[in-house]
């Protein structure tokens, strides 16, 4: 059994559609939508609708971690425009695109910036929406998380540590833990380039040391410190930044 695992797509729809070539089945991790692209300004809806400019300057205030400041820049932006609907109205299109792009069989979890209340319009019938639920794929179990933690930077999906930890413990015992943001070990939450920890769940490294799955895989930080440790039999795994690296990673058995 082959399957090829994605996270952080932000947009990279043309390799999407290649990242199923000789699996069985393709599992992403979320983060289809590309709001910003931190390493290429120009690419994103929020350059699409303000420019260049404005997003070196977004990027730098969220960067030097000056929140406060790039709140205000946004409101100053988005001052006369219906941002629900622009922003809905570009969501749309990338998702139309990238959910095209999914080969079957699919099985997808939310990321922090995606949109889960369209995901259904979208998903054809070879891909398996899942949040909180399991999936058996080639005989062993999966169990899906999707989302992040709330966060100072205030993306679409993050749900409170509670309601987080309500879905991790709702999978139950599960042999790859598939999630979109890392369990709470800080060498796998930093983000070198960012010069930041991301927030990472301590109810996933809780589940981790109790359950023992053979993986915990997840996505969510760019360039993390450490792509992968072990914690007990458990091996965590950073799939990658699709986005950058165009490539899948591979879990085989």
């Amino acid at each position: 059994m082959r399957v090829h695992v994605v996270s952080d797509v932000h947009g990279a729809a043309e390799a999407l559609a290649r990242a199923g070539e000789g699996a069985d089945a393709l599992v992403c991790l979320g983060d289809l939508v590309l709001f910003l692209d931190y390493a290429d300004h120009s690419r994103g809806i929020f350059p699409d609708l303000f420019g260049v400019e404005n997003a070196d300057r977004m990027v730098e205030l969220r960067t030097a971690r000056r929140f406060e400041d790039a709140r205000i820049l946004d409101r100053q932006l988005w001052e006369g425009i219906d941002r629900r609907g622009a922003i809905e109205s570009a969501v749309r299109k990338q998702y139309a695109e990238l959910f095209a792009a999914f080969p079957t069989p699919t099985y997808a979890t939310y990321g922090n910036v995606d949109v889960p209340g369209l995901w259904q319009e979208y998903a054809a019938p070879g891909t398996t929406v899942l949040d909180g639920t399991t999936a058996e794929i080639g005989g062993r179990v999966f169990g899906f998380v999707g989302g992040g933690l709330r966060t100072a930077m205030r993306t679409p999906y993050e749900v409170s540590e509670e309601d987080y930890a309500a879905k991790v413990a709702a999978l139950g015992p599960v042999d790859v833990l598939c999630s979109h943001i890392p369990p709470a070990i800080p060498e796998l939450c930093y983000d070198t380039t960012a010069r930041r920890f991301e927030r990472g769940s301590q109810a996933l490294l809780d589940a981790v040391r109790s359950i023992q799955p053979k993986y915990a895989l997840f996505g969510h930080v760019h360039q993390p410190l450490i792509a992968r440790t072990r914690v007990g039999r458990t091996e965590c795994v950073n799939v990658g930044h699709f986005n950058h690296t165009r490539t899948p990673w591979v879990l085989e058995w």
